[in-house]
């Protein structure tokens, strides 16, 4: 076998890498969430053993990377595809991170009466869940205006998040007895609008990996 095609074999191996790994990370985020709104302990601790997959995943992607560097030096767009692959591995060990962390918040709102969560929390919830999913949609595609489009989805997260934030702040003096669900909400909100970002980062990566345009600040950077 050439090493042209033993390297084809292991951009094809870290393709199939990666989008494994954004499927269970997308399966773990809502596993999460079905934990937090059902307090259930037990869907929690399930959600702590599947990061472990995700973390063995990113282990494999980084082996996959150094594999085919050995094989062949991957020049212009390879490379680029190879080093979004390796940043798309990174934004989804983090979204295993994120996921670990709400279910933790699952345990500790079991331990307390039944409480109803807030709409605009369920919402934030499934906007995350819709933007995680489109951008690695985009990344399995390589659509550039798929990733474009999440990108500008982005900002709806920011103002869930702020408007689950003031909402429950404004409920703690009306009812100091729910403070702590509150600040788990909050936390859930805060947590759910970083999956929002590193959705933001994964279709950012598409874009440089299509276009070899970096548009990574590009709002900032322009004013």
């Amino acid at each position: 076998m050439s090493i042209e095609r033993a390297s084809d074999r292991e951009f094809d191996k870290l393709r199939a890498l990666a989008i494994r790994m954004g499927s269970l990370a997308e399966e773990i985020l809502a596993k999460a969430l079905r934990a937090v709104w059902t307090l259930d302990v037990s869907l929690a601790a399930q959600v702590k053993r599947d990061d472990l997959e995700i973390d063995r995943l990113d282990v494999g992607i980084d082996d996959a990377i150094m594999r085919l560097l050995a094989l062949r030096a991957p020049v212009a767009a390879d490379l680029r595809a190879v080093l979004a692959t390796k940043s798309l591995a990174t934004d989804l060990e983090r979204v295993g991170d994120i996921a670990r962390n709400i279910a933790e918040q699952a345990v500790s709102l079991a331990e307390t009466a039944p409480l109803e969560f807030p709409q605009p929390l369920r919402d934030l919830a499934d906007d995350s869940q819709r933007l995680l999913r489109a951008a690695l949609a985009s990344f399995a595609d390589a659509d550039p205006a798929h990733a474009r489009r999440v990108i500008e989805e982005d900002d709806r997260l920011d103002e869930g998040e702020l408007r689950v934030r003031r909402e429950a702040l404004a409920r703690i003096p009306q009812h100091p007895e729910r403070a702590g669900h509150e600040m788990s909400f909050i936390f859930i909100a805060g947590s759910l609008e970083r999956v929002g970002d590193h959705a933001t980062n994964i279709a950012e990566d598409v874009i440089l990996a299509a276009e070899a345009l970096n548009v990574k600040h590009a709002g900032k950077l322009a004013t």
